[in-house]
């Protein structure tokens, strides 16, 4: 078994599993994770988009009772509470927890004026989804996230296992070398449920006003905040 990696030495231990199986090492990545860190030491931060549906079945084929939590910004569409819930019907026995930013959109348009997101996403997604995600956090040693290398530019160096700079813990992405195909084959191959949006070319689903359909084959993230260079909500970049 790989030993448990810490923040200072990580790149040996994500360079040990191995791609050439079913899952390009994404169980495997998951067995060693559920085993190396203590239950109250790990979570899942989900999206409850394509990967994450893929993630959830894996993550339960490994430990069915795990610590998932849902940045909820009170701005996701209603497909993604309505995918949900039908994830929680599926797979009782996990935990899903819905962290919600300290501050309501009412409080947050008294003091940053309204629709902050339009005039400053930044602000708006630090408010609403990195520091509910660092107060998760603080008493975790590493977290699951879905990210893929195809992805986007900004994530085609991410490893198995990384130093985490922002969170001061370590990121462990089981699904690097999967391709957008794969996960949709996953999906209908074990008839998993997944947010209706995908079918009307939302690759990549975020907050409703900031989140739109990709079309003529852009990459996955082109949809998010397009009006704008950002492409990142900021939970992956320092």
């Amino acid at each position: 078994m790989t030993s448990k990696v810490t923040y200072d030495h990580w790149k040996p231990i994500s360079d040990t599993f191995s791609v050439d199986n079913d899952t390009k090492g994404a169980l495997a990545v998951l067995e060693w994770a559920y085993q190396n860190y203590p239950e109250d030491k790990i979570v899942y931060s989900s999206s409850f988009g394509a990967e994450a549906i893929c993630l959830i079945d894996l993550i339960y084929q490994v430990k069915k009772d795990v610590h998932i939590v849902f940045l909820d910004t009170d701005l996701h569409f209603l497909e993604t509470y309505e995918v949900i819930d039908k994830i929680e019907r599926r797979f009782p026995e996990l935990k899903i927890e819905k962290k919600k930013p300290t501050l309501s959109l009412d409080e947050q348009a008294a003091q940053y004026g309204s629709a902050l997101w339009k005039r400053d996403p930044n602000q708006c997604c630090q408010i609403r989804k990195v520091i509910p995600l660092r107060e998760t956090l603080t008493a975790k040693e590493a977290w699951i996230s879905g990210l893929r290398r195809e992805q986007s530019p900004t994530r085609r160096s991410t490893e198995f296992v990384n130093r985490d700079e922002k969170f001061q813990n370590i990121k462990i992405c089981p699904l690097i070398h999967w391709t957008w195909d794969e996960v949709w084959a996953y999906i209908r191959k074990n008839d998993l449920p997944y947010n209706q949006l995908h079918d009307h070319n939302y690759p990549s689903i975020g907050c409703f006003p900031c989140t739109l359909p990709v079309e003529g084959g852009g990459d996955s993230r082109a949809g998010r905040w397009a009006w704008s260079g950002k492409t990142e909500c900021g939970l992956h970049v320092k």
